[in-house]
């Protein structure tokens, strides 16, 4: 984009570099929380799924049992029926929040299952809830993690683009409004002597 050489977009670039630099600091800013967002909804999946793994273990152990013959239907009682989330506004990303999960009713004859039946529903339970937590924060995480590209993007456009391309600019009309103003006062200086010479002549 060719440049006009003039006073008036010496002004317009000197006011486009002050808005450049006056924003870049608060999307750098922005840059930084969130990566320090990503960071911690990333560190918040790793505890989560170590968590499901140790309550993975103990669900094998109880296993074999869940192959006995049974009157209720075990896995039925850890079917989630809703997950209740909200959502907050970090960093200008809308994110989701676990808040509640709403389960099957467990609706069993207490004397007619086996003594580990309330252990092993608990367990499965526990099990379904940290998959919908593990869920949502893997939802925020890419949430946090596309709007880091685009802020990204904007910080590298105007650190590698627009300000150093109106620094450039600016220097190049400064340049050529300082030969403008040379040469006038060149000319001044010639037109001087001219007329020094002539008066000198005519004496």
């Amino acid at each position: 984009m060719t440049v006009k050489l003039t006073k008036t977009e010496l002004r317009k670039e000197q006011t486009r570099l002050s808005q450049f630099q006056r924003y870049l600091p608060t999307l750098q800013l922005k840059k930084a929380m969130l990566q320090f967002e990503v960071s911690v909804a990333s560190a918040e999946v790793t505890r989560l799924i170590e968590e499901m793994n140790v309550i993975r273990a103990r669900v094998e152990e109880f296993s074999p049992f869940l192959l006995e013959k049974v009157t209720v239907n075990l896995l039925s009682f850890a079917e989630v029926l809703r997950v209740k989330k909200r959502y907050e506004n970090i960093a200008g990303v809308e994110i989701p929040i676990y808040e509640d999960i709403t389960f099957r009713d467990a609706d069993y004859a207490l004397f007619d299952t086996p003594a580990w039946t309330d252990t092993a529903i608990v367990t499965l339970r526990e099990m379904a809830i940290l998959r919908e937590k593990i869920n949502i924060v893997e939802e925020k995480k890419r949430a946090l993690e596309k709007e880091l590209r685009a802020v990204s993007i904007r910080v590298n456009l105007f650190e590698k683009i627009l300000i150093p391309r109106s620094l450039v600019n600016i220097k190049k009309i400064r340049i050529f409004i300082g030969d403008q103003q040379l040469a006038l006062v060149a000319q001044a200086k010639v037109a001087k002597k001219k007329i020094a010479a002539k008066k000198a002549a005519k004496e």
